[in-house]
């Protein structure tokens, strides 16, 4: 064990219950193994120990699209992740981390919005962990595609969402938009979670423009967002 006490070491303590899941996907959590029910300290220990990990915002991708999870704890056989939604449909389904590491997992179990997969192939626990620390404040990007409205103090416009952050998107337009001009987007079709989103023009490329928001989602929006706009059934309400 003593690779994978190199790789934690360096990690905070943060009690688990005192956090709430959006906070704690950007704080760090020390590793304890736990037992084959995920109890810390059990008596009996499962062939590959399960640790907690850097708790952290991923993304699991099936072919509905792409969601947002959060990784709660990891072993090399299998990791357990939070959703804010229903499970995505598929057998096979991808984690991908913030740092671009990429996992096939395969859901064995859940207990509401909690699920367990194990990896369809080998895992190296230290490699994961330390992908996960590496980039603990880098926010994830989804490949969501949307129709929007734009409007200005003098123009009214359509554009397409391409790729959607908490922070901001990138959309494409035939419009032309000056760089930090101030924009007020709606969702073309109505959603709840984007009802009109304020934001302003950080760069641009041909008909290609980047902006960021005036007030960011938090991670439990951004969640339900990506989900009302993929697969909207994954939703409760």
């Amino acid at each position: 064990m003593v690779g994978l006490e190199l790789w934690l070491a360096p990690m905070t303590l943060f009690p688990r219950n005192t956090m709430s899941i959006e906070d704690a996907a950007l704080s760090q959590t020390h590793s304890v193994p736990r037992d084959s029910d995920g109890v810390p300290g059990g008596s009996e220990q499962r062939a590959a120990p399960r640790f907690t990990l850097l708790i952290r915002a991923a993304k699991l991708v099936s072919p509905n699209g792409e969601f947002v999870c959060v990784i709660r704890d990891v072993s090399e056989t299998g990791v357990s992740v939070r959703l804010f939604h229903a499970l995505p449909s598929g057998d096979k389904l991808e984690l991908q981390m913030p740092g671009g590491g990429s996992y096939e997992v395969e859901p064995v179990r859940q207990d509401a919005n909690e699920v367990g997969f194990r990896f369809a192939s080998h895992v190296e626990v230290g490699r994961l962990i330390n992908e996960a620390s590496a980039y603990p404040k880098r926010g994830l990007r989804l490949g969501v595609c949307f129709p929007i409205h734009i409007s200005t103090l003098t123009q009214k416009s359509n554009a397409m969402i391409v790729n959607l952050s908490q922070q901001g998107a990138r959309f494409e337009c035939d419009e032309l938009f000056a760089i930090e001009q101030n924009l007020r987007i709606e969702a073309a079709e109505p959603v709840p979670e984007f009802s009109e989103v304020r934001a302003k023009v950080r760069w641009r490329r041909d008909r290609e423009f980047g902006v960021v928001f005036d007030d960011t989602f938090t991670l439990g929006d951004f969640a339900r967002l990506a989900a009302r706009l993929q697969a909207p059934a994954l939703l409760s309400d």
